[in-house]
């Protein structure tokens, strides 16, 4: 009986290790949600690694987190680096590619706890009155990467939060094209002439 289980054992982990090394070498997770405002409005929270905490689900991970910023202060070269506690770890993000009101890619390196390079992106179209936002990450899967992708860990982790992220990304966006309508419309009454 002890034999027949051991074997048992030994066969459910050499079945489980076969199910992992057979999931795709490379992971695509995204969402998509219509944000509340113009393309440009949503380019610009996306396009400048400052204006991340207004939205970005990872940055109320770790409130004490480091930020760092780099580079250019917005688009191509712009980087952003961050070390937080275990939740966050460290890592650090670079602007690669930038269409204005269009598109947003970015270098994701991990550092800590593991070491990975991933891509962002963020395709924009506009849709009548909203802008119809794809955020994605995708990148080479490891052997943890493939278990997690395997059973669905991933998926559900990092989905969730770039569900959250464009949640608040609309929510922010919907704030900064009021503001930028009530600027707008203060304009022309002040231009107006006087009757």
């Amino acid at each position: 009986m002890a034999k027949f289980m051991g074997s048992a054992v030994v066969a459910l982990i050499a079945g489980l290790i076969v199910f992992i090394v057979t999931r795709p070498d490379s992971f695509h997770i995204s969402r998509t949600r219509p944000i509340q405002a113009s393309p440009e409005v949503v380019h610009g929270l996306i396009n400048n690694f400052s204006k991340w905490p207004q939205w970005s689900p990872y940055e109320k991970v770790d409130p004490n987190m480091e930020r760092t910023y780099e580079g250019a202060a917005e688009g191509v070269g712009a980087g952003y680096a961050w070390k937080g506690n275990k939740n966050i770890g460290a890592g650090r993000m670079t602007i690669v590619d930038s269409k204005p009101g269009e598109r947003i890619t970015i270098r994701l390196e991990f550092i800590e706890p593991f070491a990975a390079v991933n891509q962002a992106e963020f395709v924009l179209a506009a849709n009548n009155n909203t802008t119809q936002v794809t955020w994605s990450m995708s990148g080479p899967n490891t052997f943890m990467g493939k278990a997690m992708m395997g059973f669905g860990f991933m998926e559900s982790f990092v989905g969730t939060q770039l569900e959250k992220g464009l949640e608040d990304l609309d929510t922010v966006a919907r704030e900064e094209a009021r503001k930028a309508t009530q600027s707008a419309q203060a304009e022309r009454n002040r231009l107006a002439p006087a009757r």
